[in-house]
């Protein structure tokens, strides 16, 4: 099977593996249920000469952890669920088809033609009054869904809102007292090494508990545009989805959303969203249902080597502007195609998805400073940022290949040419007609048809204007010149080796 990044969507109960806890730990203990900064955590349980234990850790935080049971039809997920698969061979084989014996994938409904699915996930309550944290992944598709809680009560529970770009969803349940429930922590402040302890609901078996450490921060697995994933190894497997990663003091730092899995089990590599990052989107989530976040309203592309070198930057560094909405709030603070946006409010860009995750995490009418670098000079701007209605903050476009060259033929955008590429009569640039192979052009990965928008930093409406562009850019001794190519509306700086 090829290895994949891989959700536990609650779609598919195989099992893949059961076991993998650690038993040596640094957790402390305490009798309350919620964590508070202030109680005292007593000592490290321990066998006569034996490691450390976590069981102060787990009596603390254990009975705010929930599982989540859902119900949907084959019609509302626009597919079939998996029957449940069990390793051939494995000693729990015999047990878990009894346990999950009246529970498979697919049931018909009693009256009804529409199959439907039961599926399971993790959570953990927030507050006393009954907010459940989870993934949006685990109940997008519920018709029905109920959390069961460490005792066994179960309570009906309705959606409050969900944020589908980080996978996020808050629950809302009803009871007769107030129920348990932890506190988030300070992601931001968790090191690599660090010990972590999750707890959550695999392939069903509710109370599940795992040790391991932060293997690393800051990971990208392409699960969305603000991925800022950490990645632990306590094993976590299919179920633990939307269930909270423990720091030592019982605070959650995580929300366990995916594996990196070559079959469908753990394997060591798991990803949990910051809390860092989940903590705004739980409290928006918790007063308005939905979440609300800044538009700048550029398209852009990250600083590669090959770039940087056009610019006449040392070293690669914040992102290039490759496109401007009219009437945005970059437009509005006179952003131009083709600057460099080096720092937003001080924080340097050293990632693409840097601006984006800063953009989306401030609220509409918010001023930030920007520095940037325009025609070779450093300068600052002000930027009051808007409010998103569309699926973009910052639309990132695909990083150009790495460019080694010249070579082209050009001519003039005129009417003709302006029907058949079906522009309208004010675009501007100048058409590609022919690309020699093996040439610097075509190595650069331009191509026929292509428009030529800008040279360096500079608007061309001619051939002319672009060998001149070129020259003058050979002339200050750049290793290459950088292009603004538009190829069927989207747009793209590419860079070309001068030395070729």
């Amino acid at each position: 099977m090829q290895t994949q990044i891989q959700k536990w969507n609650i779609r598919a109960l195989s099992v893949g593996a059961l076991l993998g806890a650690l038993l040596a730990g640094t957790f402390g203990s305490s009798a309350f249920a919620v964590p508070d900064q202030g109680a005292d955590r007593g000592t490290l349980g321990q066998l006569p000469g034996g490691p450390p234990s976590f069981s102060g850790l787990v009596e603390l935080v254990k009975p705010a952890v929930v599982n989540i049971s859902i119900v949907g039809s084959r019609a509302a997920s626009g597919q079939s669920m998996p029957q449940h698969q069990f390793p051939q061979g494995s000693p729990f084989d015999d047990m878990l088809r009894q346990f999950f014996q009246g529970r498979p994938g697919l049931q018909a409904r009693p009256n009804g033609p529409s199959p439907q699915f039961r599926a399971v996930g993790s959570g953990f309550i927030v507050s006393a009054d009954g907010f459940v944290v989870t993934n949006n992944h685990v109940i997008e598709r519920a018709e029905e869904i109920e959390i069961v809680m460490q005792d066994g009560e179960r309570y009906p529970a309705t959606v409050a809102g969900r944020d589908p770009k980080t996978d996020l969803a808050l629950l809302k349940v009803v009871a007769d007292f107030e129920l348990p429930f932890v506190q988030l922590g300070d992601s931001d402040a968790a090191r690599v090494g660090d010990w972590v302890l999750a707890v959550g609901n695999p392939f069903g078996l509710g109370g599940s508990v795992t040790a391991g450490i932060i293997s690393a921060r800051g990971r990208d697995i392409q699960a969305g545009p603000f991925d800022d994933f950490l990645q632990v190894d306590a094993p976590i497997n299919r179920g633990n989805s939307g269930g909270p990663l423990f720091d030592s003091t019982g605070r959650v730092i995580g929300i366990n959303t995916a594996i990196y899995s070559p079959s469908g089990g753990s394997v060591g590599i798991g990803f949990a969203i910051p809390a860092a990052m989940a903590e705004d989107v739980i409290e928006q989530l918790k007063t308005a249902g939905t979440v609300q976040r800044g538009w700048l309203g550029v398209q852009f592309q990250p600083v590669n080597a090959a770039i940087a070198a056009g610019l006449g930057l040392d070293e690669p560094v914040g992102v290039l502007v490759a496109d401007v909405v009219e009437d945005s709030p970059a437009a509005d603070a006179g952003l131009r195609v083709g600057d460099v946006i080096l720092s937003v409010d001080g924080s340097i860009l050293e990632d693409q998805k840097d601006l984006p995750r800063i953009i989306a995490g401030t609220s509409a009418g918010t001023e930030l400073d920007m520095r940037i670098l325009r025609a070779g000079k450093e300068r600052g701007i002000s930027v009051e940022i808007g409010r998103s209605e569309t699926e973009s903050v910052a639309a990132a476009g695909d990083p150009a290949a790495a460019p080694e060259g010249l070579g082209m033929r050009l001519s003039r955008l005129d009417e003709a040419a302006r029907q058949q590429l079906g522009l309208s009569a004010d675009h501007q640039g100048v058409l590609v007609t022919a690309v020699a192979r093996d040439t610097p052009a075509a190595r650069a990965g331009i191509r026929r048809g292509q428009l030529i928008r800008m040279v360096g930093q500079q608007p061309v409406e001619s051939p002319d204007d672009v060998v001149e562009a070129i020259s003058q850019a050979s002339q200050s001794g750049l290793a290459s010149v950088l292009l603004l190519i538009e190829q069927r509306g989207a747009r793209q700086f590419v860079a070309v080796d001068l030395a070729a």
